[in-house]
C-alpha cells in the first residue's frame, strides 16, 4: 500500500481544486520539480487515490431542470438483493447517485431531469416498479447551497498535525 506523504496530500488537494492544471503548474504549487511531480501523479492514479478527472457540468445550462433525491426501500435486504438493485442502478441515466445507507431507507438516489414529467415516467415505469422496490420516497430539489465535490483537505491536514 502506498503511504500518504506532505507532497502527495498536497497534489491531491490542488488537482481536486483543478483537475486541468499543467504538471508544470502543478509541480510550482506544491514545490517540487516537475518530473517527480509527474512520477507522483501516476503512483496517485495507479494506487487509486485518483480515480478520474471530471469536468463540473452545469445541468441547468444543459436543460436538466429537474433534481431530485429518492429514498428507496426494499422488500429484502439479503446482499444478492442489494447488489441486484445497485447493478439496475447503474442501467437507469437519470440516476446519478446511488448510496446505500442504515437506517429506515435503503438507498438515497440523486436523479437528475429536463424535466418533471420525464422525471415521474421514471419513477412510475422504472424505479417503483423495480424487483424488490417497496417503498419510495422522493424530495424535489428547490435550489443548492453547496455542492463541493471530493473532501475536505484543511481537516485532514489539521488532524494530521495533532498526531503525536
Amino acid at each position: 500500500m502506498h503511504r500518504l506523504d506532505n507532497i502527495d496530500r498536497m497534489i491531491l488537494a490542488e488537482l481536486q481544486a483543478d483537475g486541468r492544471m499543467t504538471n508544470v503548474e502543478l509541480a510550482k504549487r506544491v514545490g517540487i520539480s516537475a518530473p517527480p511531480c509527474l512520477r507522483r501523479v501516476r503512483t496517485l492514479e495507479e494506487t487509486g487515490y485518483i480515480g478520474g478527472y471530471h469536468a463540473d457540468i452545469a445541468a441547468r445550462k444543459l436543460g436538466f431542470e429537474v433534481q431530485v433525491f429518492a429514498m428507496v426501500g426494499l422488500q429484502s435486504q439479503a446482499e444478492a438483493d442489494l447488489s441486484s438493485f445497485e447493478a439496475r442502478c447503474l442501467g437507469w441515466p437519470l440516476v446519478r447517485e446511488c448510496h446505500m445507507l442504515n437506517g429506515e431507507v435503503d438507498f438515497i438516489l440523486k436523479c437528475v431531469a429536463p424535466d418533471l414529467s420525464t422525471f415521474q415516467s421514471f419513477l412510475t415505469e422504472e424505479l417503483t416498479s423495480a424487483e424488490n422496490v417497496a417503498s419510495v420516497k422522493t424530495s424535489l430539489v428547490i435550489r443548492g447551497a453547496k455542492d463541493q465535490p471530493g473532501v475536505p483537505f484543511e481537516v485532514l491536514k489539521e488532524r494530521l498535525s495533532k498526531r503525536p
